[in-house]
């Protein structure tokens, strides 16, 4: 298949991307767009340097290309307003631009990277028919995600088409202001951590590994979809929190608020169905970061 296949993945220094190129380069041929040049760059992948934020050349990308997976996301996406339009250039602008070309070059496949935090967190574990907040209280990067997902799904009939909404994605090297890392070094540092109700939140956090194989399953599916992709084991923040304890032979100091918290849960049977079983558990995984 290497050598007359090519694939574009965008946001390739993330911790999504990376592994993703890890899985993709020994049959494909990768072009990954990077903001900044990787200090350790994977093997056989071919790296170009562009700037989302700004009005980057088209030229930029392959003449042709069998698949996208638009992964590129504003490292600003909480500092809005003072950043929107960094926001809006990166997930919004950057999206219309690469659909435009996968439409002109003649692109079979566009995997869009979206998030399980659009849901409105009513039910306890969201199908993707779940509803989507509403615009008011939707904020400005999950809005974005939405926006993405609504230029993206209206070229279903050109191409195959793939919105992905991932939720809690954790791995070795992960951004440390991301929800596990963070918990992480708040437990290392004996920092107290709050949690809503007496356990906190539950989640389905997915391990990158299982992630990024969910997302290169994509190229063999048959039709467009839109998939939660999330973990195999449901966790309260709590109990996720005393593995964390227990990995780093340290004492939680919990700051218990007294409401109920609202489940961030995503139901994964299409994702199993059709993409990838994940196996890796969550106190499996926490282990890459401790």
């Amino acid at each position: 298949m290497k050598g007359n296949k090519t694939v574009v993945v965008t946001g390739a220094n993330g911790l999504l991307g990376r592994n993703l190129l890890e899985l993709l380069s020994p049959a494909w041929d990768v072009e990954a767009f990077v903001h900044t040049s990787p200090s350790f760059p994977v093997p056989g992948v071919n790296y170009r340097v562009v700037d989302f934020s700004v009005d980057w050349d088209l030229d930029a990308l392959p003449k042709k290309a069998y698949a996208i997976f638009h992964l590129a996301q504003s490292s600003n996406f909480r500092n809005v307003p003072e950043h929107a339009l960094d926001v809006f250039q990166v997930n919004i602008a950057s999206t219309a631009r690469l659909l435009d070309y996968a439409w002109r070059s003649g692109v079979k496949r566009f995997a869009y990277a979206s998030s399980g935090g659009i849901y409105n967190g009513e039910s306890h574990a969201f199908s993707e028919n779940s509803p989507i907040i509403q615009p008011n209280t939707l904020g400005y990067y999950l809005g974005s995600k939405v926006s993405g997902e609504a230029l993206v799904s209206s070229y279903a009939k050109y191409m195959r088409i793939f919105i992905l909404r991932f939720f809690f994605i954790y791995g070795a090297n992960q951004n440390r202001s991301m929800l596990i890392p963070r918990l992480v070094d708040k437990i290392r540092a004996g920092s107290p951590v709050s949690i809503h109700g007496e356990n906190g939140l539950c989640i389905n956090p997915i391990h990158v590994a299982d992630a990024a194989k969910a997302v290169a399953a994509t190229l063999e599916s048959d039709k467009s979809a839109i998939y939660n992709i999330g973990g195999p084991e449901i966790v309260s923040l709590r109990t996720l929190c005393d593995e964390i304890a227990d990995l780093t032979g340290r004492t939680v100091q919990y700051d218990v608020i007294d409401d109920q918290p609202l489940d961030v849960i995503g139901d994964i049977s299409l994702m199993r169905s059709y993409l990838h079983e994940p196996i890796i558990r969550p106190r499996d995984g926490v282990r890459d970061l401790v």
